[in-house]
């Protein structure tokens, strides 16, 4: 954090908007390069680009977060969450809606642009977040490569090898990848929820497996010994990690930031693209306040567009130019292949003497990878319920090989862009979920948890997920290096081009993919 809040004193961020009248477009503001969204695909984008020297310009709709609260943190908690936590709600809107059915777990807070935004839709919802370094900002930084198999059944025409033996270890190299101590991990009442998941896998047959993170779990050692600041001891995880965890802030970001070849732009939505006829891409982007309005309507023009605004932002964005005839030339692909990764999140009860613990890492550090079982293949994050007091409760996020798909389409009467996934869909992940914790209830008599998820007896919370893919799929929409077909020098780099479902957590994937693109563009078309 410290290189972006040097950079920001320096005057290579906008931060700190104020409150004014909105006015007409001023006079178009030129770039060589713009990237939207700074996200992993953005960061990757951002850094490369000025990495080779070219100027280049990041438009982020959300904050930099850089400014402590009262309280003397830039994020708040999950159990006292404020206006900090959400983008312009007035209710938290976490994941776990109750505990006991109690509607005990979210708050009433002030509208502000927060940390975290959940996405409505009909039949789905989606998590992503919002600030400076997107997603990073929010999740819990299982940091896991695919199998290989899976990659290349999901991404046929690209190179596993080369993604393997050069782009996923520059990925995890650039992201701060490393792995919980196993002999400090089998000691800590921290992580005693993980350890009796992973008793009940065992008692059923089945494999866990450790998975990497972003968080620096040195760091988290000197805080369960006492002697740092705590951050994922002391509940800090979807509205954001004050210290310990390598968000893009403070990797790629603060790398790009240092070339002094990149600004970041933040509280600026791009709402519309088109084509210049010298083939230059012009933006319009609204700038807003802390209150959400709209302040100034601005205009930017550049000769490279990356698109970085992950599989709901950059996908809507396409539609809309698309069916509003501002870029025609996109194809049909443009906002098709869309899925969840097949998450649901579910709930089991323990027996009494399987306590999981009052005190619980909010960074998950190991699953349940029954992903070779052909009849159902399911990866399954064993999660944290870190809510200070003992609860009994195991609590998943299941990754399951749903191949159901969607498509985002343009409403012409809502002006609005709309997401064609329907409950039944979200039906296929929940049976493949089921068949596997049937059998790890079965094999431990013991029983789902029902009173976790808002509605009375509803046990698998198929309705939101965490990693939207798809919806500009790779080798569709774009060629098989992420240039988008119909126009040349535009490109994406994020999650829509992942086909819906990569079987684990797909931040590395994105970076991985990104990083791969932009060597090959800069190689090619620079």
């Amino acid at each position: 954090m410290v290189a972006l809040q040097t950079a920001a004193a320096a005057g290579l961020t906008r931060i700190g908007l104020q409150s004014a009248q909105a006015v007409e477009p001023a006079a178009v503001e030129t770039a060589p390069a713009i990237v939207v969204g700074s996200g992993y695909g953005g960061a990757v984008a951002a850094l490369r680009l000025g990495q080779a020297g070219i100027t280049t310009l990041v438009l982020e709709m959300g904050r930099l977060w850089n400014t402590p609260g009262s309280d003397g943190k830039i994020f708040c908690n999950t159990a006292n969450p404020d206006q900090r936590s959400m983008w312009f709600k007035t209710r938290t809107e976490a994941p776990l809606a109750s505990f006991l059915w109690l509607d005990v777990v979210n708050k009433d807070i002030t509208a502000y642009p927060g940390v975290l935004d959940r996405v409505h839709y009909d039949n789905m919802s989606v998590y992503v977040g919002r600030g400076v370094g997107g997603g990073s900002l929010v999740n819990g930084g299982m940091a896991v490569t695919p199998r290989q198999s899976y990659f290349t059944e999901q991404f046929p025409a690209v190179d596993a090898t080369a993604m393997y033996n050069t782009y996923f270890p520059r990925a995890r190299t650039m992201l701060g990848v490393n792995t919980v101590d196993p002999t400090w991990f089998e000691s800590t009442e921290w992580y005693q929820f993980t350890r009796t998941s992973r008793k009940a896998a065992t008692n059923t047959g089945l494999t866990t497996t450790f998975v990497p993170n972003v968080y620096d779990f040195g760091y988290m050692q000197q805080e369960a010994a006492g002697t740092a600041t705590k951050s994922a001891l002391a509940q800090e995880v979807i509205y954001g990690n004050n210290y310990g965890k390598k968000s893009l802030d403070k990797t790629y970001l603060a790398s790009a930031l240092g070339t002094g070849k990149v600004t970041i732009h933040t509280m600026e939505k791009v709402k519309a693209v088109t084509r210049a006829s010298d083939g230059s891409y012009l933006l319009t982007v609204d700038r807003i306040d802390n209150t959400g309005a709209v302040v100034e309507t601005k205009q930017y023009s550049c000769t490279y567009l990356f698109l970085g605004g992950g599989s709901l932002g950059t996908t809507e964005l396409l539609v809309r130019a698309r069916d509003t005839g501002t870029l025609p030339a996109l194809n049909s692909s443009v906002g098709a292949g869309w899925g969840p990764n097949g998450n649901t999140m579910l709930g089991r009860a323990n027996h009494i003497w399987d306590t999981t613990g009052a005190n619980q890492s909010t960074m998950p550090v190991m699953g349940i990878d029954d992903w070779a079982n052909t009849d159902n293949p399911v990866f399954a994050e064993i999660a944290p319920l870190p809510i200070g007091f003992e609860t009994w409760v195991s609590l998943y996020l299941a990754i399951t090989k749903n191949p159901q798909r969607a498509s985002f389409t343009y409403d012409s009467a809502s002006g609005t862009v709309k997401l064609g996934w329907t409950a039944a869909q979200s039906a296929v992940s929940v049976a493949m979920a089921k068949k596997l914790f049937d059998r790890i209830n079965s094999a431990n008599a013991t029983v789902y948890r029902s009173d976790l998820f808002g509605t009375p007896s509803k046990v698998f919370a198929d309705d939101f997920c965490y990693h939207p893919l798809g919806g500009c799929v790779l080798g569709n929409a774009t060629d098989n290096y992420g240039r988008v077909k119909g126009y040349s020098k535009l490109y994406i780099t994020d999650g829509s081009l992942v086909p819906g479902n990569i079987g684990v957590n797909p931040f590395v994937t994105i970076t991985a993919l990104a990083e791969r693109t932009l060597e090959r563009v800069l190689a090619e078309d620079f």
